[in-house]
């Protein structure tokens, strides 16, 4: 008889609350001892999750209610991520669908939803903060009822099981005037209403990999729900992938299930139960583990496709390898970017680049941005270029491009800036209307390519007041150029350090990236234009040294500050005859040709019309 098991996943839009409401859960359930430090969004354990506020990987946990084993799997609630979300709803039996008391339902609610019913799954939705001062429960309950009926519900789904509460305060409750102030209602919902895994108990095993993990002692980890029968240490198993003829096969060396956020060793799992395993390196997402010649390949996990993709290069400029970066070839990028694209199911390196390159396909500009930055802190150096969209052509050969649908939920006195830049780039106002807290919404159609570095525009327009969402929407006709930006570049003309009396000279000409004594090299961007042409400046320049003195010689100007740039940033900023170079300590703009005669050469034999 196999134990009483749960398995759930956690849902939601970006900043809903996830990862805190499970929080929560944990303390309830009494998963760290008393005397034990928790910290805050213990699920987030990746530094940049607990940086930028967001889920990127999702994560197994588990806790004990009664004599039920609940494993609640927190997934990503941001479009880029979408990827995650597809693996682990393969998973799970039910989800807890988490919306926000004030914002309702937002993109990509719909998103997570609509994968949830596709997968089968039963949802409990909860309505979380509803201790904000500006909540509206009764508002997003009905909004989200409405969400079920767009999304083509049947009669049963529509009379889901809804609570109301709050992640932060570590309540649930039926109805928003009741006073519980534990989370009993939640788990008592979770036995009820989440089904126990639909899995054979008897039979050989076998295992779909979704989850896949790496230990320096011993090589992959890989695992997911055990769909079939029991598997032990010492088993000898095989592994089989769909369109592969080949089968490997190999011992378990090790099993581990959830125990809270840990994992805990076992000697054996069975079917129902999430579980990770180890014996075998070369194993991939959607992969079947079953007992030799019991099984034949599963279908693989579909996800939606990669929309961008972005080169990356070695470092070649004048200052590689002084930042402290360790990694610098591209044979160690190449290979730090494949162990990636093992890992996650939504990013793929192109096999057909050429040798100094490493093409990455990826869902979205977040995504890229992310991995670049782990790489920087893991002490890589590379050079990347502007992300392109993936064009295709259709059976008239017309060119196609990914768009997006965009949800703005935008301050009455943003509407016409934001609609003025979204027309800049291209979108298309499908509907637009007022919300009972008095800002707008507005819903367009938009190019993949015109939300490149959006998002950092749309917080300034809006004084981080607004909010915004997106789901890919298919490939539709190519729409023309963009012009991103209206700036020219200030480039360094020689090597050396930016000088204040360089400064005070080139910041009448624009707007300069870094501060005084940054070092620099010929063919550096030094800043931005205040004109859309590349300009040459001499920023390393000193003041003579004279006996002359004057009146005035001795006054100087206030320099005006100079711009700071975010990664993400960063990437929609660069021009596609420029390039990012990312170290562990600094980000510099360069142009991809140093040598400023060489780059005047390539510039006009590119105005030539073959």
């Amino acid at each position: 008889m196999s134990p009483k098991i749960r398995n759930i996943g956690i849902i939601a839009h970006v900043d809903h609350g996830k990862t805190t409401l499970v929080d929560a859960i944990f303390k309830q359930a009494g998963t760290f001892r008393e005397n034990q430090h928790m910290g805050i969004r213990v699920m987030d354990s990746n530094d940049l999750e607990r940086e930028k506020g967001i889920t990127i990987l999702s994560k197994v946990a588990s806790v004990q209610y009664l004599d039920t084993k609940i494993n609640i799997v927190d997934t990503p609630g941001h479009a880029d991520f979408g990827g995650e979300v597809e693996r682990v709803l393969s998973m799970v039996d039910g989800v807890l669908l988490v919306v926000d008391a004030n914002e309702g339902p937002m993109p990509q609610t719909r998103f997570v939803l609509k994968k949830a019913f596709q997968n089968g799954l039963k949802p409990i939705v909860f309505v979380n903060k509803i201790d904000r001062e500006n909540s509206r429960p009764e508002y997003a309950y009905d909004k989200t009822l409405d969400l079920f009926i767009d999304l083509g519900a049947d009669e049963d789904a529509l009379f889901f099981p809804v609570l109301y509460g709050s992640g932060i305060g570590g309540y649930a409750r039926k109805n928003p005037g009741d006073d519980d102030m534990d989370m009993r209602v939640l788990f008592e919902a979770i036995l009820e209403h989440i089904p126990e895994p639909k899995v054979e108990l008897e039979g050989p095993f076998r295992l779909q990999v979704n989850n896949l993990d790496y230990s320096d002692y011993l090589g992959r980890m890989f695992g997911g729900k055990v769909l079939r029968g029991t598997v032990k240490v010492g088993d000898r198993v095989e592994m089989i992938r769909e369109d592969v003829v080949k089968k490997v096969a190999f011992n378990v060396s090790k099993l581990w299930t959830y125990e809270g956020i840990d994992l805990k060793d076992v000697e054996s799992v069975s079917a129902g139960e999430i579980a990770m395993l180890a014996g075998l390196d070369n194993v991939l997402i959607s992969d079947t583990i079953a007992i030799i010649d019991t099984s034949e390949a599963l279908p693989a996990i579909k996800v939606e496709p990669s929309t961008l993709s972005m080169n990356f290069y070695a470092n070649n400029s004048p200052l590689a390898g002084k930042d402290g970066g360790k990694f610098l070839t591209i044979h160690k990028i190449r290979d730090r970017i494949l162990k990636e694209e093992a890992v996650s199911v939504s990013i793929k390196v192109d096999p057909d680049a050429a040798s100094d390159t490493v093409k990455v396909k990826a869902r979205g500009e977040l995504q890229l941005a992310i991995l670049i930055e782990t790489m920087r802190r893991e002490g890589y150096e590379m050079q990347i270029s502007r992300p392109q969209v993936i064009l295709k052509r259709d059976e008239n050969n017309k060119i196609l491009e990914p768009n997006e649908a965009a949800t703005l939920e935008v301050p009455e006195d943003a509407v016409g800036a934001v609609m003025e830049e979204m027309s800049r780039r291209k979108g298309d106002l499908l509907d637009m209307r007022t919300n009972d807290n008095g800002t707008n919404s507005l819903e367009y159609s938009v190019p993949t390519r015109g939300l490149i570095g959006f998002r950092s525009n749309f917080l300034t327009l809006t004084r981080g007041l607004g909010l915004i969402g997106s789901l890919y929407d298919g490939y539709k006709p190519y729409k023309g150029e963009i012009s991103f930006r209206v700036q020219g570049s200030l480039i360094s003309k020689d090597t050396g350090k930016l000088t204040r009396y360089a400064y005070e000279d080139v910041m009448v000409r624009g707007m300069l990236f870094y501060p005084v004594g940054t070092a620099l090299y010929s063919g550096m961007i030094v800043g931005a234009c205040s004109r859309d042409e590349d300009m040459i400046v001499n920023a390393t320049k000193e003041k003579a040294a004279n006996n002359i003195r004057s009146a005035t010689s001795e006054q100087t100007a206030s320099l005006d500050p100079h711009k700071d740039f975010s990664l993400e940033q960063a990437l929609s900023w660069l021009r596609d005859d420029e390039l990012l170079e990312v170290t562990p300590k600094q980000l510099r703009f360069r142009k991809k040709v140093l040598d400023h005669s060489e780059r005047r050469v390539s510039e006009r034999r590119s105005e030539v019309v073959v």
